[in-house]
């Protein structure tokens, strides 16, 4: 019985995964024909209210649906799971109605605090997602909690498709109508609502074939079991909701920051909202440096948890070891090929070069926030959520302290400097506080060196091809050339060099897609 519920937890990790990962690359590529179709400034209006979308979206996916699922998983009656769930429900429904409502008064005051006051409808439009959130967290976590992942795989692909065709809809009707940027800024928010009622109703037939809503009735409230929920939901759920959430959090405090130390830095109105929205560039990017190791690392999380819950420890450190070789090298060198190809990809996606070494900076972010998010499964799996949940907070603070005084004398590239360095101060902690078998995982003689060494003769090798090639930056069909021969070689070296200095393991290999073959491969060249 234990044997087929961890097969069944092993599929369902697969689905979600796969699922996680078409949903990363639409909500990472949309923003390039956003970017293109609106420009800069209809680009700085969107990124300015994302991020509050992007907190409801954890919320109602990958946050608390996590925590729910676990405490469903821990009830053996149905009557006790239907409990749990109705009860959550009730509880998310106050704080999610709480939000909506604080959102719909407090949006003339928000957008006030981010120095542009016509974000307010913005505001509003995208509350009204709070308010799918309650319905959207519960059912996925009971679907989790059960270990069945379709309905939520399903339900998250629907919802980012549905979000996106939205925006782009709207994107496409103010050049056709002629719309102020903050016009259609408000009617691509409307995609978070949507997408959400689309979420919402591919999941009620599942649900209520499930009986989730059915179940004995009690009379009275039981008042004691509320508050305990309710405490459990807050700390330990919020734990898990702040921690999915670090990379929007950054970006709220830009959206309060940004601006505003542009304009104090003598900047005009319109000239820092255009600059704003270039160094909004770097998301999309950012994203999709992540999505490939993510989806590579998030195949090894549950083999993690098995192998803890079986107490198999040598098992257990080699996951670990390899969840963070892989992710961490995998990002590395997506952010070595993003910084190295920089003005070809900024022409290629955007149009042009503007904020090369902004973005550059940010591009660091890539690898730090893989590697903090390896260590962060590692110490979840060993049920350590409070070390990674304070050094987030202190992450998040220094953020706050340093942003607008870096942006104010260093303009963009400073905010990008901002994220770089809490993001550093988050990682130093984690380490400090993580296992041995993490430190030994980075030891720098056995891999840190070696990656180190890599994205070094990758980024050398890159530049060369770029001087030999020399397509230029005049058109966008050059900077294409230049970054499919950048790409091309920079793989070719990175994996080249990967296989002959042994910078993973042959079961870190066996664990890459196509690893096997490369392995093959690089055997019948050394004969």
């Amino acid at each position: 019985m234990q044997n087929k519920q961890m097969q069944n937890l092993m599929k369902g990790a697969v689905v979600l995964s796969i699922a996680s990962f078409i949903a990363k690359v639409l909500s990472a590529v949309y923003r390039i024909p956003l970017q293109n179709m609106v420009g800069n400034t209809g680009f700085y209006v969107y990124q300015q209210i994302y991020p509050i979308y992007g907190i409801g979206m954890t919320f109602a996916l990958s946050g608390f649906p996590v925590y729910i699922s676990k405490l469903v998983a821990e009830q053996t009656e149905p009557a006790e799971q239907t409990k749990i769930l109705r009860q959550s429900f009730a509880l998310l429904g106050i704080f999610g109605a709480a939000i909506f409502i604080y959102l719909q008064i407090k949006a003339p005051a928000i957008a006030g605090a981010m120095a542009d006051p016509a974000l307010a409808p913005l505001i509003e439009m995208v509350s009204f997602m709070f308010l799918l959130m309650p319905f959207l967290a519960v059912t996925r976590g009971y679907f989790q909690g059960i270990f069945n992942m379709i309905p939520t795989a399903t339900s998250q692909v629907a919802e980012q498709l549905v979000r996106v065709v939205v925006i782009i809809l709207a994107a496409w009707l103010s050049l056709k109508l002629h719309w102020s940027v903050y016009e259609m800024g408000t009617w691509a928010m409307t995609g978070a609502f949507f997408g959400g009622l689309v979420a919402t109703i591919s999941l009620l037939k599942p649900a209520e074939r499930a009986f989730v809503w059915r179940g004995p009735v009690t009379k009275g409230i039981d008042w004691q079991s509320y508050k305990m929920l309710a405490k459990k939901l807050l700390i330990e759920g919020g734990s898990i909701c702040l921690f999915a959430s670090l990379i929007v959090l950054l970006q709220l405090i830009d959206s309060f920051t940004v601006k505003k130390g542009l304009v104090l830095g003598g900047l005009t109105d319109a000239a820092a909202k255009n600059l704003k929205g270039v160094y909004d560039r770097a998301q999309p990017l950012v994203q999709l440096g992540l999505v490939i190791s993510m989806a590579f690392s998030s195949t090894l999380i549950p083999s993690l948890s098995q192998a803890r819950q079986r107490q198999q420890n040598q098992q257990f450190r080699q996951v670990a070891e390899a969840l963070i070789h892989i992710s961490l090298g995998l990002s590395a060198a997506a952010a070595t090929g993003l910084m190295v190809l920089m003005p070809q990809v900024n022409v290629f996606l955007f149009g042009d070069a503007e904020g090369n070494r902004a973005l550059v900076w940010y591009m660091f972010s890539i690898a730090i926030i893989a590697l903090i998010n390896a260590c962060n499964s590692v110490l979840q799996s060993l049920d350590q959520f409070y070390k990674t949940t304070i050094a987030l907070l202190v992450g998040i603070a220094v953020k706050i302290m340093i942003n607008q005084w870096l942006v104010q004398h260093f303009q963009i590239v400073g905010a990008s400097l901002g994220t770089v360095i809490s993001l550093g101060v988050v990682l130093y902690l984690v380490l400090r506080q993580s296992p041995e078998l993490v430190k030994n995982a980075l030891a720098p003689k056995r891999f840190t060196f070696k990656l180190l060494l890599i994205c070094g003769m990758m980024w050398l090798a890159v530049k060369i091809a770029l001087n030999i090639t020399h397509f230029g930056l005049m058109t966008r069909g050059a900077a294409i050339m230049s970054t499919g021969v950048g790409i091309t070689v920079g793989v070719l070296v990175f994996v080249g060099l990967a296989l002959r200095w042994q910078l993973f393991t042959i079961r870190e290999w066996l664990t890459i897609p196509g690893g096997r073959q490369l392995l093959r491969l690089s055997k019948k060249i050394k004969r």
